[in-house]
């Protein structure tokens, strides 16, 4: 009986594993590695992707946004880029950023003008937007304004205008962000589900990413802890998979299970999103480079 039971149970764990194994390496193009593009910036972040599969990201300390084309060229999209960091695009095809040098929200348009969303919350400047995601479904915005003191910033007091670092939720059509989460310490990475429910939310400073229902009027309800890691950005792909940035990349299932890391040969990654004409390409920012990694999934953003 004691036989029988061992087996059972060596049977039931080799079977997850390997069940696990099957999962991890099912979201990788076969044996694919992370491809350097180019290593010519000082501080890459925040890429996005258009409709057509373009990927656009920040060189935050030159002041440039670059873009990535599907036909494999490099190129500035814009420069006196407000110190931008997370990018996201709308439905229209308007890059909105968080444009920090003064601490701002903007919309950039195709032609590269920007036009400012929201400088200020009850009249008082905000700390420094720096990831946003938008609901494809309502079209309301979510952003991150945790407080990172900026060497170009020209305040005459390094102390943060408004008290906390929060989470807010800028409702289509208005300029008046509502704080949605006061609780964490320091809000970084932000990305949601492609049906509007669910978002997700790093706490960098605490080390943990917590998940949250979203309601119809925009507001968050049910926040729990995801899993205990932190992160600067995220992204998500079509199955459900959450992929967080630090040292190099780690995903996690729906669950909150570790499937995969992937190895960055930087000090720091930074951000990363699903470009490509297909999605199929998954975009890594991290340090002073650009790389590249073909995956079996395909983002949802």
């Amino acid at each position: 009986m004691k036989l029988t039971t061992t087996l059972l149970l060596l049977a039931a764990s080799a079977g997850a594993f390997s069940a696990h194994a099957q999962q991890a390496s099912a979201i990788i193009a076969g044996q694919a590695q992370p491809k350097l593009v180019s290593k010519q910036f000082k501080f890459t972040e925040g890429p996005a992707v258009d409709k057509a599969g373009n990927v656009f990201f920040t060189d935050q300390p030159n002041d440039k946004i670059w873009k990535y084309g599907t036909d494999g060229r490099l190129s500035v999209f814009l420069e006196k880029a407000g110190r931008s960091n997370g990018l996201y695009f709308d439905k229209k095809g308007n890059l909105l950023a968080c444009a920090d040098e003064k601490n701002q929200l903007w919309s950039i348009g195709p032609d590269g003008k920007p036009t400012v969303l929201v400088d200020n919350v009850q009249g008082h400047r905000l700390n420094g937007p720096n990831d946003l995601w938008i609901n494809p479904k309502t079209e309301g915005i979510y952003f991150t304004d945790p407080y990172y003191q900026r060497e170009y910033w020209t305040r005459t007091t390094p102390d943060p205008a408004i008290g906390g670092q929060k989470v807010y939720f800028l409702a289509k059509g208005s300029n008046v962000p509502v704080a949605v989460d006061e609780q964490l310490q320091q809000p970084n990475g932000i990305i949601g589900t492609p049906d509007g429910r669910q978002l997700y939310v790093a706490d960098i400073q605490a080390n943990k990413t917590y998940r949250y229902q979203i309601g119809a009027d925009g507001k968050l309800s049910g926040r729990q802890l995801f899993v205990e890691q932190g992160s600067d950005g995220m992204t998500i792909d079509n199955q459900g998979n959450v992929y967080l940035t630090g040292k190099g990349v780690t995903v996690y299932n729906p669950t909150g299970q570790q499937i995969q890391h992937i190895d960055i040969p930087e000090e720091w990654t930074a951000n990363v999103c699903f470009g490509g004409k297909d999605r199929k390409t998954l975009f890594i920012t991290a340090s002073t480079a650009l790389y590249t990694l073909p995956m079996q999934v395909k983002g949802v953003q």
